[in-house]
């Protein structure tokens, strides 16, 4: 029969399960899958982003052998941030291990593993939705924590207000495409030195109804060849669809929060009735900065996506403990480029 000093060993530190959660498959949301925050690590959990305000400019001819006028460089501003600790535990029990013995060609060793892998994997599981949470908040400028506080507002960090377009979907006469293009022009010059390879709204079933019900896309589409997802006014369009220079697609993310009175809510990671408009194939645009865990022997060590340890019982071996943790901020570096979409009626 299994003791509870198993878990004292060697194949239970925090480096080891650091590494076996993050080969834990990711449970990606749909933000997740498409590539857009590029992780970087740090050390510790501080880390300040560069605001550079580029100087393009019309150059002046000038006399040939004569000294060439210098370049306006622009000013720069350093924008402080700090990562933040977001982490669960699940705790073993001597009845949980009770069972496990010793037979065939597993051993006590590997079944007490795999039960440390099944609670690294329940609470990886919430670790990659609080992640999904804060990146579709980060697409709307601010980041918040699970009971809705704010964790970072990139608006006021790099001092710019977010576009909002109103498109006024329950006018019939509303011209969409010009609606469309205010949008994507917008997003376009607001890069700032960075490229896209287009431009995305995930959209909240409530906009998604009263966009496709909209007589001016009703009439659009009927004269449009849809490659790239079929044709919304007939077919399924859950992966999306092209309208007006944007790819277009219904995101229903949620997660629950629980309360402590013991209920849960749900919190909707697109607000009802709206759209978050931001550019894709970006290169600079967003990141994840993963940040040094409060683990002593692992301060100021380069930041890994997740990490993961176990705690035995030290006073009467009745439970060991087992924690799943990130340390990160998700951000965009280039906030005037996200937009809001609403319909006023």
């Amino acid at each position: 029969m299994a003791h509870i000093d198993i878990f004292k060993g060697d194949a239970f530190r925090a480096m080891a399960l650091g590494e076996a959660i993050r080969v834990v498959p990711n449970q990606w949301g749909l933000i997740g899958s498409l590539g857009l925050f590029v992780a970087k690590s740090i050390r510790g959990t501080k880390f300040s982003v560069e605001m550079k305000n580029g100087v393009i400019q019309l150059v002046n001819s000038s006399e040939r052998s004569t000294a060439l006028p210098g370049a306006d460089r622009g000013k720069r501003k350093m924008v402080d941030f700090r990562t933040e600790r977001f982490g669960l535990k699940s705790r073993i029990t001597a009845d949980d291990i009770d069972n496990i013995r010793a037979f065939g060609s597993e051993t006590e060793l590997k079944q007490a593993q795999d039960e440390v892998m099944e609670r690294q994997i329940e609470l990886r599981g919430s670790l990659d939705i609080t992640r999904e949470y804060h990146r579709a908040c980060a697409l709307q400028g601010k980041v918040l924590d699970a009971d809705g506080s704010e964790l970072i507002d990139l608006f006021d960090k790099f001092e710019v207000t977010r576009k909002s377009v109103d498109f006024t979907l329950g006018t019939g006469t509303t011209d969409l495409a010009a609606k469309c293009k205010e949008v994507t022009r917008h997003v376009r010059t607001n890069l700032k030195g960075d490229v896209m390879s287009g431009v995305m709204a995930l959209i909240h079933p409530e906009f998604t109804d009263k966009l496709m019900a909209h007589a001016d896309f009703k009439e659009r589409y009927k004269y449009f060849q849809n490659t790239n997802g079929g044709d919304p006014l007939r077919d399924d369009v859950s992966d999306g669809f092209d309208f007006g220079g944007i790819r277009w697609k219904e995101y229903l993310g949620e997660g629950e929060v629980p309360q402590e009175d013991g209920t849960t809510i749900s919190r909707n990671f697109i607000p009802a009735g709206e759209a978050t408009i931001f550019p894709v194939g970006t290169r600079q645009t967003f990141r994840t900065f993963n940040g040094s865990p409060d683990y002593v022997g692992m301060a100021n060590t380069p930041g890994q996506d997740f990490y993961s340890a176990v705690f035995p019982d030290r006073q009467e071996d009745r439970y060991v403990d087992v924690e799943a943790m990130m340390q990160n901020a998700q951000i965009c570096t280039r906030p005037a480029t996200l937009v809001r979409g609403h319909t006023s009626n």
